[in-house]
């Protein structure tokens, strides 16, 4: 499977979990908008993406490779961490 395809299985995944969890799709939203890149709203596609450059950096230093994809465990435990230790 191509990395942009993983990329998109976990989005997948992460979308169904929030369905079934609201409290969970509220984490993962401000997760989210907390990686924006800054005046995304200036460049195409116009969408709040985190910079390519930034999730490379991210995963390597999370898994040791920069074209991991985390599991969908992880960015869950992740997002709730935000909420309940850092107040997010």
């Amino acid at each position: 499977m191509s990395p942009s395809g993983r990329w998109s299985s976990l989005y997948l995944r992460l979308a169904l979990r929030a369905l079934v969890n609201p409290r969970l799709a509220v984490d993962l939203l401000r997760l989210m908008w907390s990686f924006r890149a800054r005046a995304w709203y200036r460049r195409p596609p116009f969408l709040p993406l985190p910079p390519r450059e930034y999730m490379r950096w991210r995963m390597f230093t999370a898994y040791g490779d920069e074209a991991a994809v985390p599991p969908v465990s992880d960015v869950v435990q992740f997002a709730r961490w935000r909420r309940q230790v850092m107040g997010l």
